[in-house]
């Protein structure tokens, strides 16, 4: 018995030695931390930035009162109907009294302002004719090639935005003649009526394009001084976008770029294309008192105008735009990149364990990157890491794929 109790002494001894060497083992082990993964994979990565922005008509025109008098009880509500050269309103012109030597002279001088505009404008005309003649001309050569492959999709919307471009503004100068003429005429009248007193003729106040009415300055009869408004009239089916982006977004942007208009209040997403980017910038303060430099982009709808015919002037939409879609890219999700030194870096999950990961990136997204080099398909990488992840950490994965 006693040659036995030896041995058992020492193999209980021994065994209480290794029980108690895995306990300090375990408590001496690093805890593990839980982690949200996921996985790395191609896919479409689409490069963007949205801004709100507003819909505006391309053109609206203020019909005023061309002369003093009595204005009759205007009928027309606003949405009306108007064709070009529809009586919209009526004014009863009172006595025209002497003219002084100064106001005389103030007469004359806007007849010959009157006539110097109205040359201006036929000049702008001439040339507005002539660029919608280019444009028109390039346009159609550009679909030619187009149907040959000799030149890009990019290219072809780029001609069709300075063609439509063009086309708006030979209507422009046409509409500016048109006033222009009306002005001319008007000033004219005050000089040939010059000691009349009123005759009882009713001067016919005429719409000087096809539209609807948009606003009426006033509706009851009352009178109404010489240029005094009357109404707003302009073309719902000629309606724009206009964004104010930032400067330094604005540099990204090229005449033709695609965008999408998101949350307009309709259905779907509308596309759209940009037409032009004016050069000037300006300073506006943001909801968070800060000063930013701002330049407005001008966007034309690419959607039927059916999808959109409920949108009127000066209505909110917010305006997605594409500056980069590819369509097979190996990417991660933005999260999960962290800055190291003058690079980036993701922690991947090896074996349980995060292991620090320098990367190359190329585009990135609202929730994605482009990896160019240091990762591969389908390997696991943690999201939103924080202090507690380190290199060598063992973690246990949440979500994904260990």
């Amino acid at each position: 018995m006693k040659i036995n109790a030896v041995p058992r002494k020492v193999l209980l001894w021994s065994a209480g030695a290794i029980a108690l060497g895995a306990l300090a083992w375990l408590a001496l082990r690093e805890p593990v931390q839980m982690a949200s993964v996921a996985q790395v994979s191609r896919g479409a990565l689409e490069q963007s930035f949205a801004e709100e922005g507003k819909t505006r008509l391309k053109q609206r025109y203020t019909v005023t009162a061309p002369l003093a008098g009595l204005l009759r009880r205007i009928t027309l509500q606003p949405g009306d109907a108007v064709k070009a050269q529809q009586v919209v309103a009526e004014i009863d012109p009172t006595g025209s009294a002497l003219l002084d030597p100064r106001a005389r002279s103030q007469a004359l001088a806007d007849v010959n302002t009157g006539e110097s505009a109205l040359r201006a404008a036929q000049q702008r005309v001439a040339a507005a004719t002539t660029a919608d003649n280019v444009a028109q001309l390039e346009l159609k050569r550009l679909e030619q090639l187009r149907a040959q492959g000799m030149v890009t999709a990019s290219q072809l919307d780029q001609s069709r935005a300075q063609a439509a471009t063009a086309g708006a503004d030979l209507s422009t100068a046409r509409s500016d003649e048109q006033i222009s003429a009306r002005r001319l005429q008007v000033a004219r009248a005050s000089l040939a009526d010059e000691g009349r007193a009123g005759r009882g003729k009713v001067l016919a106040v005429r719409s000087p394009v096809d539209g609807i009415v948009l606003k009426r300055q006033v509706e009851s009869a009352t009178p109404v001084p010489m240029g005094q408004p009357l109404m707003d009239i302009g073309d719902p089916a000629a309606l724009e976008i206009e964004v104010e982006v930032l400067s330094t977004d604005a540099v990204r942007l090229t005449p033709g770029l695609k965008a999408r208009v998101l949350r307009w209040g309709g259905e779907g997403v509308l596309d759209a294309t940009v037409t032009r980017i004016e050069p000037g910038g300006f300073t506006k303060v943001s909801a968070l008192g800060v000063e930013e430099q701002r330049t407005r982009v001008i966007l034309d709808f690419a959607s039927p105008r059916e999808r959109w015919s409920a949108l009127g002037d000066a209505f909110r939409v917010e305006v997605e735009f594409l500056l980069r879609q590819d369509k097979d890219v190996l990417q991660v999700p933005g999260s999960a990149l962290f800055r190291t030194g003058d690079g980036w870096a993701v922690y991947r999950v090896e074996g349980g364990t995060a292991r620090r990961t320098p990367v190359k990136i190329g585009a990135r997204s609202a929730m994605a990157a482009q990896v160019l080099e240091g990762l591969q398909v389908n390997q696991t990488v943690i999201v939103q890491p924080d202090d507690r992840i380190q290199d060598g950490t063992r973690v246990e994965a949440v979500g994904g794929r260990p």
